[in-house]
């Protein structure tokens, strides 16, 4: 029986200024997409990819769709060189974002359709962060019920929830300014490390509602086809059921808690397996390794 091949994809946060250069100038593949990309957005992703400036990388509405373009381009471009084919694919997880991405190597929507998806989502995700000041704080060492009892201790009436379970002992919380501010020194006191994280806005949590509101209506723009492969959910940790229920989980996922910690501990429950994660960058393969340290992620991004 060959070894399961699970695909990894990527979320916001792993954007880098440069990333995707060498797949574009050393696969003609690759090249497509992002010449794609530029014609299907109208305006020129790639430069911003390859040559920042990073604080423009880092917006919402553009590191979104640069990760998912360039995740599709390193997908592809390993395709072509053989480092493994679809039939050895037993299934694929994306971190937030990179559920779009794994859905479209699923064969769910296009790479046209899903970069659309993808743009519109970075939008309505930055315009919701605009509306309501907030942020994210990441907690080290803390389980998931130490981290329910810092939320209700420092949410004082504001917004204040765990917004993604990444890997044991460590979990992100989304909330309003000062809810942050509290549950950062709330955290300390109890003998966590918690640092606040550069982002526009309170990600996975109710105060994103008015951007899963939008992306509702984009999302019933496009026809969804059953997944060729096994996809799973950000919102459950488990494989998404039918084409039917995949875009009410796509909108919960923007005001709901991350399962990553859930989705790859069931993947290694299954036992050996080959990983495989996409480009940009190495964050799934780190977060793999809180879960077992010898776990074999090979990772596409520089």
């Amino acid at each position: 029986m060959a070894t399961p091949l699970y695909i990894l994809c990527p979320g916001q946060g792993a954007q880098i200024v440069g990333m995707g250069k060498d797949l574009y100038n050393g696969s003609a593949v690759a090249k497509k997409f992002f010449d794609d990309a530029n014609a299907i957005l109208g305006f020129d992703l790639k430069s911003v990819c390859f040559d920042g400036p990073q604080e423009r990388l880092n917006q919402t509405d553009i590191s979104q769709p640069a990760i998912y373009v360039t995740s599709v381009a390193s997908y592809n471009a390993a395709l072509a060189d053989g480092k493994f084919s679809e039939a050895d694919i037993t299934a694929f997880a994306g971190l937030s974002l990179g559920e779009y991405t794994a859905l479209h190597l699923a064969g769910v929507f296009s790479f046209e359709q899903g970069l659309k998806l993808v743009a519109a989502r970075g939008r309505y995700m930055q315009q919701a962060a605009v509306a309501s000041p907030s942020g994210m704080v990441a907690i080290m060492g803390a389980d998931e019920a130490a981290i329910r009892n810092l939320c209700e201790g420092s949410a004082q009436g504001e917004v204040l929830v765990p917004a993604n379970f990444n890997a044991p002992g460590q979990v992100v919380v989304s909330g309003s300014i000062a809810a942050c501010e509290r549950v950062l020194k709330a955290a300390e006191a109890g003998g966590f490390k918690a640092t606040a994280l550069q982002v526009a806005g309170a990600f996975h949590s109710p105060l994103m509602q008015s951007g899963a509101d939008r992306m509702a209506g984009e999302l019933e723009k496009v026809n969804f086809a059953a997944p060729t492969k096994t996809v799973y959910s950000n919102v459950t940790g488990k494989p998404h059921e039918s084409a039917d229920s995949i875009k009410p989980l796509l909108v919960d996922q923007i005001t709901h808690p991350v399962r990553w910690q859930q989705t790859m501990e069931t993947l290694v429950a299954s036992g050996e397996a080959r990983y495989i994660e996409l480009a940009p960058g190495r964050t799934l393969a780190g977060l793999a390794k809180r879960i077992n340290r010898r776990l074999p992620v090979e990772s596409l991004g520089a």
